[in-house]
């Protein structure tokens, strides 16, 4: 019974893994090609390439598994799972996305199906483990209670790891700011225009910010509006900095105002508001520490002071009673 269980331990932390792994795999390859037809396309682009003659059955077959199989299946369950959501909770999801900065290129009706199949998948899982522990085991632990509580942490855990990389990726932004807005005016002063500005801020660095403005570069040049532009970046970013940063930025324009004068303006603002975070994350340290201290720290340096004392009057009460 014990080498059953084992294996079970192995064949469904294979599965998990397995399904995780394929879930960022579709994700990624739902956005990046888009349908079955355009990978078909590149097969067949690439079958040509090599001056090969082969069919479409052949060309569909020389496709890797989890496009022919799991890519499908769960592109099937997001438009099952799209059918029966509010729209206004997939619009919330895809604006999460968005503010995450897309991480595993998944759409949202895609990722809110996951949920469902992380969910299933751990407490399958755990339902296999407990029917094949020894009966010794069941008693210790009540699966009854442990099944319900691992599934639900199952389904709220992309959730969750959505909301960290959101904040992360603000965080990020909200750090990267004052420079970028330093290299934005140094260029402004030079002679550059802002969108060349802004170019050369998503050459000098790479990371969200630089990302950010390169994307809202490249929808100017598609012929969208700058201020459009900017204002969907701000809506992708989701800091009131931003925010504010680009209104001032549009309002510059509209007014007639120095964008030189107005980058300036907000780059010192951004540095001030950069230290007093740096303030206040340090003003919070003391606290943070106050619970490692307590139950790390304190307890070895009371065994260490107080651990001869306690041996020598045990010897010496020991002694006195044999005395």
């Amino acid at each position: 019974m014990g080498d059953i269980s084992i294996w079970v331990w192995i064949i469904g932390g294979i599965i998990i893994v397995g399904g995780v792994a394929a879930l960022v795999v579709a994700g990624n390859r739902e956005t990046s090609s888009g349908s079955d037809d355009d990978l078909l396309a590149s097969r067949l682009e690439e079958f040509s390439e090599r001056g090969e003659v082969a069919s479409l059955e052949e060309i569909e077959l020389s496709q890797p598994f989890y496009e022919r199989v799991v890519v499908p299946f769960l592109l099937r369950v997001g438009e099952i799972s799209t059918r029966f959501t509010p729209q206004h909770l997939i619009e919330e999801t895809e604006l999460k996305i968005e503010l995450a900065g897309n991480p595993i290129r998944m759409a949202a009706s895609t990722f809110l199906a996951s949920r469902f199949v992380i969910a299933g998948a751990l407490g399958g899982f755990l339902f296999v483990i407990f029917l094949f522990a020894p009966a010794s085991s069941a008693e210790k632990v009540n699966p009854y209670v442990v099944i319900p509580i691992f599934t639900v942490i199952g389904f709220f855990f992309p959730q969750l790891w959505l909301q960290s990389k959101i904040d992360r990726r603000q965080k990020e932004i909200k750090k990267a700011m004052p420079d970028a807005l330093d290299l934005l005016t140094i260029c402004v002063e030079a002679g550059l225009g802002f969108d060349a500005a802004m170019a050369k801020v998503s050459e000098k660095w790479d990371n969200e910010l630089s990302l950010s403005f390169s994307r809202a570069i490249k929808e100017v040049q598609l012929g969208k509006l700058r201020r459009d532009a900017l204002k969907d970046m701000a809506d992708r970013i989701g800091l009131a900095e931003m925010t504010s940063f680009i209104a001032a930025v549009i309002q510059s324009e509209q007014l007639g105002v120095s964008m030189a004068k107005v980058l300036r303006i907000q780059s010192e603002q951004m540095r001030i508001k950069r230290r007093q975070m740096a303030e206040e994350e340090a003003h919070k340290a003391p606290v943070k520490m106050i619970i490692p201290m307590a139950f790390l720290t304190f307890p070895s340096i009371f065994i260490v002071l107080l651990a001869p004392a306690v041996f020598s009057m045990m010897e010496n009460f020991l002694g006195a009673g044999i005395g």
